[in-house]
């Protein structure tokens, strides 16, 4: 039975809430921002980390597929930045065109690659350094480990929980 809520003929979802299809385009949207601006806030301290690392006395001690690994580590945090930033130009393109569903949908894929993006960065910058302070065995135990831990908390527990509230609406 819809709630009370959900009687407005303007509303096209039954879920609770009281908005028509552009009011929550424009809630998505603000939830998309928000998510952009913590994500990039940890993607920019992370960039700037790897940055200053090649200006480090030490960074001339590294090997060849350290180098390699430190190169590709930048890459990635520069994509993960475009990427991230991605939903903004298209906002931008976009702007007073009507075309806030596709901004938001477009803002959901760029997030959720992003998040990949960046979990192998992290994955990759904790590898790397366990790798130049202690030995390679100890870089690639770390990577897995933190890979372990991103596996259970960025997909298994939200899947989790995902089922456990489908299960109880239909309940």
């Amino acid at each position: 039975m819809p709630a009370e809520r959900d009687t407005d003929r303007h509303d096209d979802l039954v879920d609770g809430r009281d908005e028509s299809p552009a009011e929550r385009a424009d809630r998505n949207w603000s939830e998309v921002l928000q998510e952009l601006r913590v994500m990039q806030t940890g993607t920019q301290i992370l960039t700037g980390f790897l940055l200053a690392l090649a200006f480090q006395p030490a960074f001339a001690e590294l090997d060849a597929r350290q180098r390699g690994v430190y190169l590709t580590l930048v890459v990635l945090s520069a994509l993960s930045s475009i990427i991230a930033l991605a939903p903004v130009a298209l906002h931008r393109m976009l702007f007073r065109q009507r075309a806030k569903q596709h901004v938001v949908a477009y803002g959901h894929t760029a997030l959720v690659t992003a998040l990949i993006t960046v979990s192998v960065l992290l994955i990759g910058v904790v590898g790397f350094l366990f790798d130049v302070v202690v030995d390679v065995d100890a870089g690639v135990l770390a990577a897995v480990m933190l890979a372990l831990v991103i596996v259970i908390l960025w997909v298994a527990a939200p899947l989790i929980l995902r089922i456990r509230a489908r299960t109880e609406v239909r309940s």
